[in-house]
C-alpha cells in the first residue's frame, strides 16, 4: 500500500510540475508573442561617452514557431548614420540565451539569462568583463519601452532608453498585466 501511495504521490508531483512547466512555457509564448509586428520610436543615450545622443529605431518583432523566443531586428539611425541591430533569445532546457547583434564572438553581446512577466522581459547580457541587463516592458499592447544597463560594481546603470510605439496591427493576443 505504501508502493502505491508514494508511487500515487510522485506521479502527483510530476503532473504538477509538468503543468507549471507549461504554464509557465504558454505565458513566455504569449509575451513573445505580443511584441510580433513593426516598431518604431526614439532612443536616447543616457549616460557614457557619448551620453544625449538621440536616435531612431524600426523594429520587426517576431515569435519564434519551433521554439519559445523571439526576435527584434532592425535598425537605428542617428542623422544619416543608420546601425543595423538585432536581439534573438531563445529559451532552452538551462534557461535563456541568445544574441544581441552578433553576440561577442563579434561587436556584439551574448544573452546569457532571463526571465519574462506578463508584461516585461529581463536577459542578462555579457561580453568579456562587461555584464548588462536589457527590459523590454509592455506599457499597453501598442507601446514597448526598453532600457539597456551595465553593471559597474554592484548597481546596474542605465545607458540607453528607447520608447517604441507599434506601427502596424496587432496580429496576436498581447500580453495581459
Amino acid at each position: 500500500m505504501k508502493k502505491i501511495v508514494s508511487a500515487f504521490v510522485g506521479l502527483t508531483v510530476a503532473t504538477y510540475s509538468m503543468v507549471a512547466t507549461s504554464r509557465a512555457a504558454d505565458s513566455d509564448v504569449d509575451f513573445f508573442r505580443s511584441i510580433e509586428g513593426s516598431w518604431a520610436g526614439p532612443g536616447e543615450v543616457i549616460a557614457g561617452k557619448y551620453k544625449g545622443t538621440k536616435f531612431t529605431c524600426t523594429f520587426a518583432g517576431t515569435s519564434e514557431v519551433t521554439q519559445v523566443g523571439m526576435t527584434l531586428d532592425g535598425n537605428c539611425r542617428v542623422g544619416v548614420f543608420s546601425q543595423p541591430m538585432k536581439a534573438t533569445v531563445l529559451r532552452g532546457p538551462s534557461g535563456f540565451s541568445g544574441e544581441f547583434n552578433d553576440g561577442s564572438k563579434g561587436d556584439g553581446l551574448d544573452v546569457i539569462s532571463g526571465k519574462v512577466g506578463a508584461d516585461r522581459m529581463v536577459f542578462g547580457l555579457n561580453r568579456k568583463q562587461l555584464n548588462g541587463a536589457m527590459m523590454a516592458r509592455l506599457e499597453d499592447k501598442n507601446s514597448m519601452n526598453i532600457t539597456v544597463s551595465v553593471k559597474i560594481e554592484d548597481d546596474l546603470i542605465p545607458v540607453v532608453g528607447m520608447k517604441l510605439k507599434r506601427t502596424g496591427d496587432v496580429t496576436r493576443n498581447f500580453a495581459k498585466k
